[in-house]
């Protein structure tokens, strides 16, 4: 197979980038522009994805011959295909094949008459031999086919439902040809590498399926640095896409950064003002279209309108394309010249076979709510609207909300005419009334919803007057995506803070979702990440936020932080005004705990409440934690060592520690802990000292006996500070029972002593109920 024909072929020019359709592969792949994008299977994690690429050779190179790539639009599986075939006419990769097919479904779609292989072949490869075609027939294995875009193909593959072919030679229709391809009567062994969004034929196919995911923060630096020539620009363009646009799934889209990039570069240049929001960003787009067709006021409108019959009739049918026959129905007569700034157009436009799309689902659901917003009858709702077009669009209330706003519209309205003001009140009143009702609610869902249209509007009174005191923003968000992070953050600043940022149960807090969120994390007085997973990356980023914010309590309980990021989180600690922190289960050990001491002896540390229960952090990490107690910067007074496997050494340096004089501990928990009476023993010495200032000990389940308790009641007489002693699950015998009983009824400061599920007779319990003070 001559691959320098294969190269012209594939390489050669085909139109021109569009604004609205992106840069053309050819172009990419000639100009050497080409970043391959990420690709994933099964659950999707940000470290160490492989590319689309080799994704594509570890499957080939299986004993499963079928790839298939799936992903949204703009996602690069074009590009990709093509560069496939690219590296393999120039002898990179995939040398084990000698001959490549590449078909496209669009052009698929116009063979009409019935084909065999050998003519299909010839008609889409007219570079190839055909005196060759009987050695592709020989060593089918030898043979790759490619298909791109699959979910553009008009008729089903079901094998139930058509008969295949398994000759060369023969005639049939082609979807037949294609499924006997697809399915593997014709060239079986034949390896196949099929492009597509998501589509209902997929169920009829088998093969290794790669799910390609677009460009993640990476690929996007690399992307920018490839199209600006200036590294200062590209950063510009990166960091302001991400911090205003990133968030959202599409700016995973290779094509997409293009035409972000290609509206940012002339900005930029002439020192601009870049948009702030996904609606502001469109409208630039349409400006930009609009004013190269020369259009009058009046006749801007009609085309806007036509095009938004289009999209309300491709959203509600449910079809990405329209006939000419349609287009005329839509009122396109007169702008059949025009109507390519703003769709694609697959055929001859002068053909009745023409079917014309738009280039994007984005653009398609922005020109349907502007044509909303121009349209003139005043009958129409947005609720209904909206309720018409649910099942066919994702962000027509995002860009209906944009354009709500003056300021965002403004630009379009100086060439289109002033927008229906019936319209915009009508929006405003649903927006704002839907938006209350789903604040009182508890749908996180629901919640995400308002803040990504108030996100959009970008109108802070319109964001106090929503969310007013009913609103119930205290609950969970730990299902948010970084899609959801932006606009929360956005509210949050908006408000001027929060009482509780609850992240409860975030599966996965990325870095950038940590980034974005760092506003609203330093303007909350709770955060809470109980049960959550935090990236690396993410951690220093919530330091940042404890260290210039106003929190005062961190709940990081059950997150299995682990000792290499608690080192990281503490540079936020040692100066901050954190005053509670629980790190319940953090998978700590004693290494934490020399990063502790740095933090509580800090002198600016305001930590009060302190929880460690259930991390591994033994004698070795408590007595370093006693050191702290020692200094006078220290101001701990509340102390959790639930399950620490301490042990009776510590007690004897904590002990220490309570007499020091500098220890300010009222309240200490040392339950599920091996510290045997000989530890409480120890414990006793500091109860009965006057620099003591305990006021609450808990020792339950610590493998108490009779034996401690002569210690204990001389330090319950001793002690001027001791409240309450929690004892519960301990092996205290009746024995015990009438030396505490006399104790607690001989001390004035004792208040409380719990002696539940030890091993007491009921014949002793007429004794207990004597004394009030006994819980048994």
């Amino acid at each position: 197979m001559d691959k320098d024909s294969v190269l012209i072929h594939i390489l050669k020019s085909k139109g021109t980038p569009t604004l609205l359709g992106g840069d053309l592969p050819f172009r990419v792949i000639n100009d050497n522009k080409y970043i391959s994008p990420l690709s994933a299977e099964g659950e999707v994690r940000e470290e160490n994805l492989p590319t689309v690429d080799q994704a594509i050779h570890t499957a080939l190179s299986g004993e499963n011959k079928t790839v298939i790539l799936i992903g949204s639009e703009g996602s690069g599986k074009t590009t990709t295909v093509e560069k496939l075939v690219v590296d393999w006419a120039k002898g990179v990769h995939l040398q084990n094949f000698e001959y490549v097919f590449h078909f496209r479904f669009k052009d698929l779609n116009a063979c009409e008459d019935a084909l065999s292989l050998e003519t299909l072949i010839q008609r889409c490869h007219h570079y190839f031999p055909p005196q060759s075609m009987h050695l592709v027939l020989q060593k089918p294995e030898d043979v790759l086919v490619v298909f791109d875009g699959l979910n553009e193909c008009k008729y089903s593959l079901d094998p139930s439902v058509l008969t295949l072919c398994s000759h060369p030679t023969q005639a049939v229709s082609v979807d037949c040809l294609v499924a006997s391809l697809l399915h593997r009567s014709l060239l079986k062994g034949a390896a196949v590498v099929l492009a597509t969004r998501p589509t209902a034929n997929l169920k009829f196919l088998s093969g290794s399926q790669v799910k390609v995911l677009g460009f993640l923060k990476p690929q996007r630096k690399a992307f920018g640095n490839c199209f600006f020539t200036d590294a200062a620009a590209a950063n510009k363009a990166l960091m302001h896409m991400e911090r205003s646009l990133g968030f959202y799934d599409f700016c995973t889209s290779p094509r997409f950064c293009w035409t972000v990039c290609s509206v940012y570069k002339p900005l930029i240049d002439s020192g601009g003002k870049l948009p702030e929001t996904l609606s502001q960003l469109f409208v630039d787009i349409l400006v930009g279209l609009i004013q190269t067709l020369s259009l009058s006021q009046a006749e801007g409108t009609e085309l806007v309108l036509a095009l938004g019959r289009m999209a309300s009739h491709c959203s509600v049918e449910q079809h990405l394309s329209c006939t000419k026959a349609q287009m005329y129905s839509f009122g396109f007569q007169q702008f059949l010249t025009s109507v390519d700034t703003f769709l694609r157009i697959d055929g001859e436009m002068e053909s009745d076979t023409c079917v014309l799309s738009f280039h994007s689902q984005l653009i398609q659901e922005f020109i349907l709510a502007l044509s909303f917003f121009l349209g003139k009858m005043t009958y129409t709702s947005a609720e209904k609207m909206l309720k018409k077009h649910e099942d066919g669009t994702k962000f027509l209330d995002v860009f209906l909300s944009g354009l709500s706003e003056p300021t965002q519209r403004r630009p379009l309205e100086n060439f289109l005419g002033e927008f229906n003001p019936d319209r915009v009140k009508d929006f405003k009143q649903w927006f704002k009334s839907s938006s209350e009702e789903s604040l009182q609610g508890y749908n996180a869902d629901e919640h995400y919803r308002c803040f990504r249209l108030l996100h959009q509007a970008q109108n802070e009174s319109l964001v106090k007057e929503i969310i007013n005191s009913s609103a119930r923003i205290g609950l969970s968000y730990g299902s948010l995506t970084l899609q959801d992070c932006v606009p929360w953050s956005y509210v949050v600043t908006c408000l001027g803070g929060t009482k509780s940022l609850n992240l409860y149960n975030t599966k996965n807090l990325t870095e950038e979702m940590a980034e974005v969120l760092t506003p609203a994390m330093s303007l909350s007085l709770k955060i809470v990440l109980q049960r959550s997973f935090l990236s690396t990356g993410a951690v220093p980023h919530l330091a940042s936020a404890l260290n210039r914010g106003i929190t005062t309590e961190l709940d990081l309980s059950y997150s299995r932080l682990g000792d290499e990021k608690f080192k990281i989180l503490c540079t936020g600690l040692r100066d901050c005004k954190i005053q509670e922190l629980c790190l319940q289960s953090c998978n700590l050990t004693e290494e934490s705990c020399e990063d502790l001491v740095s933090v509580l002896t800090s002198g600016t540390s305001q930590l009060c409440l302190l929880v460690m229960s259930f991390n591994k952090i033994e004698d070795q990490g408590f007595a370093k934690l006693c050191d702290a107690l020692h200094s006078p910067h220290c101001k701990l007074q509340e102390l959790k060592l639930d399950r620490c496997d301490l042990t009776e050494a510590s007690m004897k340096v904590f002990s220490a520690a309570l007499r020091s004089g500098q220890s300010e501990l009222k309240k200490v928990i040392l339950a599920r802990n091996t510290m045997d009476d000989s530890g409480v023993e120890a414990l006793c010495v500091s109860l009965q000292h006057p620099l003591c200032k305990l006021q609450s000990l808990n020792v339950e389940m610590t493998q108490l006996t009779n034996a401690c308790v002569e210690d204990l009641c001389t330090a319950i007489r001793a002690s001027k500070t001791l409240k309450k002693l929690e004892m519960r699950n301990n092996s205290l015998t009746d024995a015990s029972i009438p030396a505490l009983v006399q104790v607690m009824q001989d001390s004035h400061g004792m208040q409380e002593m719990n002696l539940k599920y030890n091993d007491f007779s009921e014949d002793l319990f007429e004794m207990l109920e004597k004394c009030t003070k006994i819980i048994y």
